[in-house]
């Protein structure tokens, strides 16, 4: 059965301390959602109430249709895999994998044949007969999964499941993890700090800060258009620069950086642009040249790096401290001066807030 999760206007405390704010969220039937944020942003608080093991202040929690608000845990019949696996060290693979079945009620030998379909659906049937203790770290978050999944839970939810793997293992899982929930169609929250790993696995991300959802949307969106100054910085934006217009003529925006440096916006591009706004720019999103009649930001280069790609600079600006990349063919010395020219397609505009 595939079901839709909403969370309505949850409030929610540890004590005094507030750590959810009127948050509100919808996870479509079949959809794999992220729940991504700095550790204290409230993401696993979130889990934790939608899970059934803390209680909200106030608001509620629908599954399905259902309210789940005050359903107590074991009821709600959810699966849920976990950073440090939490298999029981005395039973087999087969057995863990079974425990939730066994809790049902199911009988032995049925039980038996859905955990070892299971286990060969995740790679793991030559070890149904080992014990926690003799796998790996992949092996046992397979595990993990394997046995939240073969109860065939409405809601499946992640929490850091990956964060004890090394690199090339957390790659390999989360490319096995999407596989498996995209095959089965479950519904799924995937708590993680890794903005790669929510990226490469989720149909949206909710961005969170502060017991609030900063943004939530597809992952391009969130790359290419952040909706505000902290969003942006998390996506790897670095440069925010407080922009004024000074002239309009149709289409075309003529706005001034600090400095006195006017630049031209085109609205087909970037949308509606306000008349004060903030551009902001990944260190891709400035072109680095060392023509003076460059329609660009003057800079003085600073520090040097070779990135492969390209040779990133530390910038001093009438704008402040900028990041900019520029060409391996022609290189700049550090202490030389340069125009920095935004490239439209590497650029986004956000509403003055302070930054």
């Amino acid at each position: 059965m595939t079901v839709s999760l909403e969370i309505n206007s949850i409030t929610a405390h540890y004590g005094t301390t507030r750590v959810l704010e009127d948050l509100s969220l919808r996870v479509g039937a079949g959809e794999l959602v992220s729940l991504l944020g700095a550790s204290g942003c409230g993401k696993t608080t979130t889990l934790r109430l939608v899970a059934g093991f803390l209680a909200p202040t106030s608001g509620t929690i629908s599954l399905g249709g259902r309210d789940i608000t005050r359903v107590p845990a074991h009821r709600r019949d959810i699966g849920l895999v976990f950073q440090n696996y939490a298999l029981f060290p005395h039973l087999s693979v087969r057995d863990n994998v079974a425990f939730g079945l066994k809790q049902r009620g199911m009988a032995p030998a049925e039980r038996a044949a859905k955990a070892d379909a299971m286990l060969e659906r995740v790679g793991l049937s030559a070890l149904a007969e080992r014990y926690p203790s003799e796998l790996s770290g992949g092996q046992k978050q397979r595990v993990a999964l394997a046995r939240a999944l073969v109860i065939e839970p409405p809601l499946l939810m992640f929490d850091e499941p990956l964060s004890n793997l090394d690199a090339k293992l957390r790659i390999d899982m989360r490319v096995e993890i999407r596989q498996l929930q995209r095959a089965n169609g479950t519904t799924s929250v995937y708590v993680t700090h890794d903005q790669e790993e929510a990226f490469s696995i989720s149909d949206r991300v909710a961005i969170m800060h502060e017991g609030r959802i900063m943004q939530f949307d597809t992952p391009e969106e969130l790359y290419q258009r952040p909706a505000n100054a902290f969003v942006a910085r998390f996506v790897g934006f670095e440069n925010l620069i407080p922009m004024r217009v000074v002239a309009r003529n149709g289409d075309m925006v003529t706005a001034e950086a600090p400095g006195g440096v006017a630049l031209d916006f085109s609205q087909s591009r970037f949308g509606a642009i306000p008349d004060d706004f903030v551009l902001a720019t990944r260190a891709d999103g400035l072109a680095v040249t060392a023509d003076p009649q460059a329609k660009g930001i003057p800079a003085t280069l600073g520090l040097r790096t070779y990135l492969g790609r390209a040779y990133q600079y530390q910038c001093g600006t009438g704008a402040g401290h900028l990041i900019a990349n520029g060409s391996l063919a022609t290189p700049l010395s550090s202490g030389s001066s340069a125009r920095l020219v935004p490239v439209p397609e590497q650029c986004c505009v956000l509403k003055p807030e302070r930054i």
